[in-house]
């Protein structure tokens, strides 16, 4: 299922310590200049080899992010 998480609603989830997995899919360069806190970085062109080990659960809600200011 594909929809959109508002920024409060990712907020909660996180305070929450729901079992959220939170991925930004920039590159690494950009993950390091700044990410979400506990968010792993899963680079566009690596999804299909890290994606599997780095969230081998898939009952895990997960949210994705990446190039936007808000």
């Amino acid at each position: 299922m594909e929809r959109t998480v508002s920024t409060e609603d990712l907020k909660t989830k996180l305070d929450r310590k729901s079992s959220v997995k939170v991925v930004e899919t920039l590159a690494p360069e950009r993950y390091r200049e700044a990410h979400i806190p506990g968010a792993l970085n899963i680079p566009p062109e690596q999804i299909k080899d890290l994606a599997p080990k780095l969230l081998p659960n898939k009952d895990v809600e997960i949210v994705t992010y990446c190039a936007n200011t808000h």
